[in-house]
């Protein structure tokens, strides 16, 4: 069983800013699915693959993930976070595996909650060199219509990586692929 994650905040003013650029994500892989309710979240369960967007808040995304690694007995090298990075310029993206939070409060509570950094995490840079703001202020931000566009061009690539990690690519067979 594999578990993919996208990470953001829930509740329409939170929509389209570039904190829940991984629920992003998973919307537009989906697409018109029809997302089940969870006390952790909204899930779409197909075949041996579970899709999941926490509604913990981003600073607790942890409680959700380990309910669903601990009630599905997922392994956590079958956990794929999607998430958005500060440190990485906007456009680009990266794969890592058994790294540091970096100071992006949903790894933090992931890594705490499964008392482990061992699971995938595809890195969506946001960073933008224009950046006047606090961090907190930035990210909660919503994206511009040109960074937007970006992020629907960018989305062939991200269904990429999520086809092949949901077919039994490993960790370092994804990072040897695209980063």
């Amino acid at each position: 069983m594999k578990l993919v994650v996208g990470l953001g905040n829930i509740g329409n003013e939170y929509l389209n800013t570039r904190h829940n650029i991984g629920f992003s994500i998973l919307d537009r892989y989906l697409e018109n699915i029809k997302w089940s309710k969870s006390s952790y979240g909204l899930y779409y369960k197909t075949g041996n693959v579970i899709y999941l967007k926490p509604n913990t808040y981003m600073n607790l995304s942890g409680n959700a993930v380990k309910h669903f690694i601990d009630y599905y007995k997922i392994s956590i090298s079958d956990l794929l976070i999607i998430h958005d990075d500060l440190d990485i310029i906007f456009g680009s993206f990266k794969l890592k595996k058994d790294s540091s939070s970096g100071g992006h409060n949903g790894i933090k509570s992931i890594i705490k909650s499964l008392s482990s950094n061992s699971f995938l995490r595809l890195k969506i840079g946001i960073k933008n060199s224009e950046i006047e703001q606090s961090a907190a202020n930035f990210v909660l931000g919503k994206f511009t219509k040109s960074e937007l566009q970006k992020c629907e061009e960018n989305q062939k690539i991200y269904d990429e990586i999520i086809t092949d990690f949901i077919s039994e690519l490993t960790a370092d067979e994804l990072m040897n692929k695209y980063n």
